[in-house]
């Protein structure tokens, strides 16, 4: 194979091909490895590489496939690590220049450390805005990353680097964190698929300064990927005191069982949004139609909640408040102009105004809760607006939209209210612009249910082929 070939094997093919002989890891790492090499000083998807350590890693899978001894399910799989995560040996500055670089850096996160114990090769780390605060990838540390389905567009956030790497063949698996869509949306503008399961589903350490509402997930390219890779991941952590044991059975074992029977709400607007692209709302239509020829059962129905914007405003600017402000003045000025503005703004929101927005989160998570009794999942678009011009927080606002431009809940409406309710959701590409740039949709499950958003999306990936197009980036000959 060449290049690209390699390079673009899913996780589930390259186990395959370890396993009868046909493909090394240490060819498909050298592939990749040349790809990163070729594409990041345009794409700017990895902030660090490590490719001694990556090749060894490679020679020591291909000695185990050799010996019949793999070490896990993914045992010589490239995979990326986001830059707001543990690992050991490489700093994690989480895109800031207030993060001394100097560590020491001796700590596994967990996910990092079962990634691993599979035998993952792990690249190196990802790009990230800075401390993950906005859904587009510009931080002042490591600067702009780039779309590769069109340059001039950012992936998204904040796993911007992480879905850049993906869609463009650099690692078939990268983990992600999503505090109000930062997995999602990065799947959506790149065309690949983000998994945010429940809460807690994922062993965290150290948790996130934005407390509960921030999940950590999966990017990948393809839907039996995404599972492989949850099946990796959510192995128990003592770390974390909230995390949850995997189900048995596992993801994989229903991840073939399709639609048939299932039934689907399908909400476009989630009964109050108001600026969502026609060319998204025409997509996603069209997805229905999709689940409904598969078998599902699909009805227009609106979940009945109300706009949670300023529920979450509270939760996720107050947490960055409270872990910012407290910052030396000459170290605060080194943050970004957004994220300083937002710690600014949040000093309006009284302990009184967080504690009453803990509250009201319950009567948010029950409605979905008994919605989604009646239904095993909801569709909705992943965002409300294709990918947007680089270097901007938010493209300009439609009319009447009233927001700061630092604030992107506006276009982000699908994604945050699922951080507030901990469910799990899941974003699949569905069509494509006139000028190339991916649509995608959502499906949300119920608590604890991503073995539901994992069989549904893989019913609607056999039955497409959007996940198979490549960025016109990506086309180079190796």
């Amino acid at each position: 194979m060449n290049e690209p070939e390699l390079a673009y094997l899913s996780a589930t093919e390259l186990v395959s091909a370890y396993r009868a002989g046909t493909v090394s890891p240490v060819e498909v790492v050298e592939a990749v490895l040349a790809r990163i090499d070729a594409l990041n000083p345009t794409l700017n998807a990895f902030c660090l590489v490590d490719a001694p350590a990556a090749r060894e890693s490679a020679r020591a899978s291909e000695a185990r496939w050799r010996r019949g001894d793999p070490a896990g399910p993914i045992d010589g799989v490239p995979a990326s690590i986001k830059d707001l995560i543990l690992t050991r040996g490489w700093p994690t500055l989480r895109g800031s220049r207030t993060v001394d670089p100097a560590g020491p850096w001796t700590v596994d996160a967990p996910v990092t450390a079962r990634l691993r114990e599979a035998g993952a090769v792990l690249l190196g780390k990802t790009t990230t805005p800075e401390f993950g605060w906005r859904g587009s990838t510009d931080s002042p540390l490591t600067g702009i990353t780039r779309n590769p389905w069109r340059l001039d567009t950012t992936p998204g956030g904040s796993s911007g680097g992480a879905c850049s790497a993906v869609a463009a063949g650099l690692g078939a698996l990268a983990v992600g964190t999503d505090g109000g869509g930062s997995v999602r949306i990065p799947a959506a503008f790149t065309g690949t698929v983000g998994l945010k399961a429940h809460f807690g589903r994922v062993p965290a350490y150290p948790l996130s300064p934005m407390g509960n509402v921030a999940h950590i997930g999966t990017q990948t390219r393809t839907v039996d990927d995404a599972a492989l890779m949850l099946s990796v991941i959510a192995r128990p952590d003592p770390r974390d005191w909230l995390a949850m044991p995997p189900p048995e059975p596992g993801w994989l074992d229903s991840l073939e069982d399709g639609v048939q029977g299932l039934r689907i709400a399908y909400s476009p607007r989630l009964g109050y949004v108001g600026h969502v692209d026609a060319r998204i709302i025409a997509a996603v239509n069209a997805a229905a139609r999709t689940f409904e020829s598969l078998g599902a059962v699909v009805e227009a129905a609106d979940p009945g909640i109300e706009d949670p914007q300023d529920l979450f405003r509270i939760h996720w600017f107050s947490s960055a408040r409270q872990f910012l402000v407290k910052l030396p003045p000459e170290k605060f000025a080194l943050l970004d102009p957004g994220l300083r503005a937002v710690v600014e703004d949040a000093a309006r929101y009284t302990l009184s105004d967080f504690l009453d927005a803990q509250a009201a989160r319950a009567p948010l998570a029950i409605r979905m809760a008994t919605f989604l009794q009646k239904y095993d999942l909801m569709l909705t678009p992943a965002t409300a607006i294709p990918a947007f011009g680089v270097g901007l927080v938010a493209p300009p606002l439609p009319s009447g939209t009233d927001c700061a431009m630092h604030d992107w809940t506006w276009w982000t409406p699908f994604s945050f209210p699922f951080n507030l309710t901990q469910q799990p959701a899941i974003v699949v590409p569905c069509g494509f612009t006139d000028d190339g740039l991916p649509l995608s949709l959502q499906l949300v499950a119920p608590n604890h249910r991503e073995d539901l958003c994992l069989r549904a999306a893989r019913a609607y990936e056999r039955a497409t082929d959007w996940h198979r197009r490549r960025p016109p980036l990506a086309r180079i000959d190796g």
